[in-house]
Order: C-alpha cells, then structure tokens, then sequence
C-alpha cells in the first residue's frame, strides 16, 4: 500500500476520539460509542482512531484498551475505517493489542514509539519489525518525543519502508518541524505522513504530507476539513485565514503550563457535541473555570463551532 493508497483508503483527517470514563473512574463503553457515533454522523472524520493518545490509552489496563476497541467496532462497523491505538511500552504487549484489534476487524493499528524505556533506534527498529511479522494489519508509526521520550529517525523509517504493512506515520510536528519532509524523502513517498499536531497540519501538507491526525478535529473538524480542502484545491489565502481561526483554540488546550490537552478538549468536545466526555483519569485534572471562559472564547471564534451546552 503505496501513500495514495493509504490516502484513497483512510482518508486526510484521521481522529484519535476522547474515552468516557464513569464518575468512579471506570471506563465508560456506552458513553464512549455515543462520541463515536457524533464523530461519525457530523462528519468529523475520514477515519477513526480508537485508544490514541487522545483517547487516554497509558492510563488504561489491557482488558480495558481491548473493551474499548471492541464496543467501538460494536457501534462503528464498517461505516468508516476503524484504526486501534495498540502502543505499549513492551513488544510483548504491543504485539498482543494488535492482535486483539486485527481479530476484531479494525483496519490499521496505530502504534507509538515505546516510552518510557528509551530505546536505541535499532531498539526501535527491532520493535516495529517484530510487531509487523506477527500481525497481518497495516502500521502507523506513532512519533510523539514529547510524550513518548524517543524520537523515530529518518533512517530508522527508511529501514522500515520495507516492511509491507507499515504504511503510514503520525509525526508530531511542531517538535521538529521539517522532519516530515526527511521522513518523505527517505521514503520515496512509500509512507503517508500525517501531523500529529493539530497546528501544524498545513506545514505538513506543503511538505509533501498528505493530511492530519487530529484530536482537536472532534470539536473543530468542520473548519479543519475546509482548511485541508482549500489548500490543496490550491486557495492558499482561504486555508491560512481558517489555520489562524483555528489556532487559538488549539493553543487554548495548554494554558497555565498544561502540556496534555485531554482535560481541556474533553470540555471543549461537552460544550459543543452536547454530550458529557466525563473527566479525565488522574493525575490529569479537569478545567478551571478561568480555563473554561478562554476555551469558551476562542470557540465562539472558529467557523462551524456551535455551542450545545450554555455556560
């Protein structure tokens, strides 16, 4: 599967969902098929991504991130392609989460680079091609150094543009700017790449990316589709002026020094679906009020965004 085959097949804006959890901490499947449905019926989406980042997969058991991919098939079906966030610190772990989904029928895996331990790149190397001669699905790599503390090289994705099933790769911009295009020139356009930053989603499409994975995109998906569209159809201007309506709300997400966006955007996403994302799981914190009147603010702002719930 070759990048336009990725982009024929998934799509340009890929949607990692928010997970419901309960008032008592437990993972919410009903709640969480509810934001799956919305995502779906407004058109918020070319594909969907269950148990990203966004979706709190490091604060989840494996019984859980596999209860989740499960309800999720339940409700989505075939109606958009389903991708599952299987990262996990060990091979061992990432290789059965994968599994899990690709019995389950999801179309791609989505797999982070593994944290915490640090790997060497040919520690990286060696995880990825593990993972791809166990599993029959194709492969987005997942680069997030903020989060995930290793950086996937430009080599190391060269090396890997072998491996048949590793189509794609998420990569979070706004670290590293103009690794996307290393990445695509070392791929001779193999690889589909994908920001993994909402902000940066443009940056990387005149690079030679083809599209974003974008948390933000289930509250401001409208406006982002439009901005994706109005580039490539070639209207630069339309594209900038929606990306700098745009931006406020997505630098909104990280105020008072916050570095995950989760807790805000879980508001964001109540405020404007209607429906009740629930908190996040500790140590994250919800929003404060101060918090929630900029978020409010910069959302009145963005084109398409209507607010469901008054505050």
């Amino acid at each position: 599967m070759d990048k336009e085959e990725v982009v024929n097949r998934f799509g340009r804006l890929l949607v990692p969902m928010l997970t419901a959890f309960k008032q008592d901490g437990e993972l919410d499947p009903i709640k969480s098929q509810e934001i799956a449905e919305y995502i779906i019926e407004e058109k918020l989406c070319d594909s969907l991504i269950v148990g990203g980042t966004t979706g709190e997969f490091f604060s989840m058991n494996f019984a859980e991130r596999v209860n989740l991919f499960k309800a999720i098939k339940e409700v989505v079906k075939s109606r958009v392609p389903l991708i599952a966030g299987t990262g996990a610190v060990s091979t061992k772990e990432t290789i059965e989460l994968t599994r899990a989904a690709e019995e389950l029928g999801y179309d791609m895996a989505m797999i982070v680079a593994p944290y915490y331990c640090k790997p060497t790149q040919k520690e990286i190397e060696n995880h990825y091609r593990k993972i791809a001669s166990a599993t029959n699905i194709p492969i987005m790599l997942y680069n997030i150094p903020l989060f995930s503390g290793a950086n996937i090289e430009p080599k190391t994705v060269e090396r890997l543009k072998d491996e048949s099933s590793i189509v794609a790769i998420k990569e979070e911009a706004e670290i590293n700017p103009l690794q996307s295009t290393r990445y695509i020139i070392a791929c001779e356009d193999k690889l589909a790449v994908y920001s993994g930053d909402d902000s940066m989603i443009i940056q990387i499409l005149a690079q030679g990316g083809v599209g974003g994975v974008s948390g933000t995109a289930q509250v401001v998906g409208k406006a982002i589709r439009e901005m994706i569209n109005s580039f490539l159809s070639g209207d630069v201007k339309k594209a900038t002026d929606l990306h700098h309506k745009i931006y406020p709300f997505i630098r909104s997400l990280t105020q008072n020094d916050r570095k995950n966006p989760i807790p805000l955007l879980k508001f964001a996403f109540s405020v404007s679906s209607g429906i009740d994302a629930g908190l996040p799981r500790p140590p994250l914190l919800p929003p404060s009020e101060d918090e929630k009147a900029v978020i409010l603010e910069v959302m009145r702002k963005v084109p398409y965004v209507e607010l469901k719930i008054s505050y």
